[in-house]
């Protein structure tokens, strides 16, 4: 019989994520724990819909006028307004003289995605640094996007357990004239590592020198600090320094609105370059339409509902709060019993670490370990969700850390 037309096709490689899940899914212990899953749960291991958001649910869709009409290519209008200045801030420059805009998109990963086949197809941009590590999607949203020179500076020290800020600016004063850098704005995905302010300004001086391409992947503001304003500083940090980016905005995370695929690639243009804004966002509209048309409705209003009422924008500051209070509780309480038990090693970056995760720094053997013995499962980089922990389970984390480290080297 005549081989099928497709019988040349490869499998693609598993992906990690997806493996780990499986493997918790067939677990059939009655104490597995979930330290996978890179979304907020609350202390009962439930997803969290904030209160406030339900009733603003309830208000769209009793409104008699609502329909079901597309949005156009590049989503809500007023989203488009409202998300930029989340995150430049409400009396930026760039905003108040036209030369920054707001594209709605499936999320954050649909802003890098719609952002990088702009890069190759207009600019002709082939290279990229990606911290090493980072976000395990980044290198295929690249590839697929058409880069084809993918490459990383040094962000984690396994000795240290924090950033290797030397290697990464070796690393990146090597890089060609207009490679992009992608730079995670807030708790650093998978690290939680994050750079000082003095060190950001280090790394503008490298950006600047090396006429470099910062693209800033903003998809967790406010689970660093619990403050918007203060998450956002590095992004605003470079606006004033005049430098010209990308940002992909997500609302995935800090309003719990995963499913919805809300987020919004901002663009910032140089001084006296406004005029650039239209054709730019006439090429976006030409990708949004060969990629998927335009994006979906009811998140962006959810968002624009919130972004647009003060009072609204205190509830929402509040649940961030109380995301951000349990996420610490966790590290603390971590922490303490590691301690506690005289668990080798130092363990201090579980504290000082911010965000959702926190990198272990335990090896893929002790991973393997930890998660045959105990049920305990995580990425094989360790990376743990701090959110998978609560009173009841925290305890016995802890005697399996210690349990690992003690028993399994290398």
């Amino acid at each position: 019989m005549k081989g099928g037309r497709f019988s040349s096709v490869a499998a693609a490689e598993r992906m990690a994520i997806v493996s780990a899940k499986e493997e918790f899914r067939d677990d059939t212990s009655d104490h597995k724990i979930d330290l996978i899953v890179g979304s907020y749960r609350t202390a009962e291991g439930k997803p969290w819909v904030m209160p406030f958001i339900q009733k603003i649910e309830q208000q769209i869709t009793a409104d008699p006028n609502l329909d079901h009409e597309y949005q156009w290519f590049l989503g809500i209008e007023k989203f488009n307004k409202l998300a930029p200045r989340l995150i430049l801030g409400e009396d930026s420059p760039a905003l108040l003289e036209g030369r920054a805009f707001g594209s709605q998109t499936l999320s954050g990963n649909g802003a890098l995605r719609m952002a990088t086949e702009f890069l190759v197809r207009h600019l002709n941009y082939k290279t990229v640094y990606m911290s090493n590590p980072t976000w395990d999607n980044h290198r295929l949203v690249f590839r697929y996007g058409g880069f084809t020179d993918l490459k990383y500076y040094r962000y984690w020290d396994p000795a240290t357990r924090g950033v290797d800020f030397t290697g990464m600016l070796e690393d990146l004063k090597k890089a060609p004239k207009n490679s992009v850098i992608v730079l995670h704005m807030c708790a650093h995905n998978p690290t939680g590592c994050d750079l000082t302010r003095e060190q950001w300004t280090m790394v503008a001086d490298v950006l600047e020198e090396r006429n470099l391409f910062p693209f800033i992947d903003a998809a967790y503001q406010g689970f660093a600090s619990g403050d918007l304003d203060k998450d956002a500083w590095p992004v605003r940090y470079l606006v004033d320094r005049g430098f010209e980016l990308f940002i992909a905005q997500s609302f995935s995370k800090s309003m719990a609105l995963y499913s919805e695929r809300v987020g919004c690639l901002t663009v910032v243009l140089g001084e006296g370059h406004a005029q650039d804004a239209i054709n730019m966002s006439s090429q976006l509209v030409l990708i949004a339409r060969a990629m998927y048309i335009c994006p979906p409705k009811h998140g962006a209003l959810v968002v624009s509902t919130i972004l647009s009422d003060p009072a609204l924008r205190e509830e929402w500051k509040k649940c961030l709060k109380v995301m951000n209070d349990r996420i610490q509780d966790m590290r603390k309480a971590l922490n303490e019993r590691l301690v506690k038990l005289g668990t080798p090693g130092n363990w201090d970056h579980v504290l000082t670490q911010l965000g959702m995760f926190s990198f272990l720094g335990l090896t893929p053997r002790q991973v393997e370990y930890i998660k045959k013995k105990h049920h305990i499962h995580m990425l094989s980089n360790s990376r743990a969700n701090m959110c998978g922990l609560n009173d009841k389970n925290v305890d016995r984390v802890a005697e399996a850390i210690y349990d690992t480290v003690v028993n399994v080297h290398g």
